[in-house]
């Protein structure tokens, strides 16, 4: 018998460990104890971790075990969302036979712990191969962890990665970007009674977020990606007006647009710009204020698209098989740091225990079944892969848009 804890159990002790990110929460602890932890069991295992601070208080841990051959990279975030209106005790690790309750069980410390249950396996077995173990920090605001490891890795050495989310153990080969604009519209502040005057800046954004709606017909009419669908955007805020009798003379409005493979994240302010042209062309009695408006874009973050057909995605599909689940290809539609490996040019999927529906809820959990079969999955998966026993584990195979025959 292992004397090393297992999956449920690592995933019991790293809930209970507080990693909110203080971007999204001041008071948040950030990844530094959970961190500490995770490199403490790689080197109980006999990994060497290194344990970086890409930001004030913010860590990743990596490590590297063996050189040359295929080389896999594992990854998780050790940040979670803040704790607000939850209904289970954030950090209680609360659990039946069933499942696992609290802040990140499901989104992503099972996923974490499932990479790090394969890292002790592979440190037990002495696969061959070069395996990179990556959890890094702040995935859930702005991916400082991610982007600081892509700086540092020699991203052509590595043929795969399997980025450990929440997709109830079917794996998901692409998933969604997403782009935010702000549009800023600019009126006259008058009283209310002088409407000679006042300009409706609140007004005239009700105008141009209508005239929006022809968007919807135009997205629905592309061609849908097979995985993924159409895009979709939608009014994430909007603030305008200081008192009922004061004409408002800003409005700003936050717009998402979120997009699929094919499409380019920094032109939905070009989108934006096309419908205010033609608002402002449409311009008639009885239609409102002119439009005066101004865009800016404030976070573009893209797409990811790797072929179902690479053979590391089948070989994946094969170890499920074998370990009795389902084979199951489906799209992510949360961003995730997989989008910034596909970028770099080392084709990532998603596979990992939990629902994405039930990460950030009042009343998070994970399956306690699903974190065993998606450690097993993935060691069954890791050691076949690091083994070169199936076509495409080398530098020369790694193009994230080609279907490998």
């Amino acid at each position: 018998m292992t004397p090393f804890p297992d999956a449920v159990a690592m995933t019991r002790d790293l809930v209970a460990i507080p990693s909110v990110n203080p971007a999204l929460e001041p008071d948040g602890a950030a990844e530094g104890a959970v961190a500490q932890w995770c490199a403490d069991r790689l080197a109980e295992w006999g990994w060497t971790p290194a344990v970086r601070e890409v930001a004030p208080g913010r860590w990743n841990v990596h490590a590297v075990r063996g050189e040359g051959g295929p080389a896999l990279l594992l990854n998780g975030h050790l940040d979670t969302v803040g704790t607000a209106g939850m209904t289970v005790d954030p950090f209680g690790a609360d659990s039946d036979a069933d499942r696992i309750r609290g802040r990140g069980a499901c989104d992503m410390k099972s996923g974490v712990a499932a990479v790090l249950d394969v890292a002790r396996r592979a440190a037990e077995e002495d696969w061959p191969g070069t395996l990179h173990v990556l959890l890094v920090a702040d995935e859930e605001h702005a991916s400082v962890g991610m982007q600081a490891a892509l700086r540092e890795l020699d991203t052509a050495g590595i043929d795969f990665a399997v980025v450990t989310e929440p997709t109830s153990l079917a794996v998901m080969p692409a998933h969604k970007g997403f782009a935010w604009v702000r549009a800023t519209f600019d009126g006259v502040a008058a009283h209310g009674s002088r409407p000679e005057v006042g300009v409706d800046a609140v007004r005239m954004a009700a105008r141009f977020v209508t005239a929006l709606d022809t968007l919807d017909a135009d997205l629905s009419a592309r061609a849908p990606h097979p995985l993924l669908g159409h895009g979709s955007w939608h009014v994430g805020t909007i603030h305008g007006g200081s008192a009922p009798s004061v004409y408002p003379d800003r409005c700003e409005v936050v717009f998402e647009r979120r997009t699929v493979p094919g499409e380019d994240e920094a032109g939905f302010e070009d989108e934006l710009r096309r419908v205010a042209d033609a608002v402002a062309a449409t311009r008639g009695v009885g239609s409102g204020p002119d439009l005066r408006v101004r865009f800016a874009s404030e976070l573009l973050r893209p797409s990811s698209d790797v072929s179902p057909d690479h053979p590391a995605v089948r070989a994946l599909l094969d170890a499920a098989v074998a370990e009795g689940l389902e084979p199951r290809i489906e799209g992510m539609t949360a961003w995730v740091d997989a989008a910034l490996l596909v970028q770099a040019g080392v084709p990532a999927v998603c596979f990992g225990p939990g629902s994405i529906g039930k990460a950030h809820t009042a009343d998070e959990y994970v399956p306690v079944d699903e974190i065993v079969a998606a450690a097993s999955v993935l060691a069954r998966f890791t050691r076949r892969f690091l083994s070169g026993e199936f076509p495409g584990t080398d530098a020369s195979s790694t193009d994230p848009s080609t279907p490998t025959p």
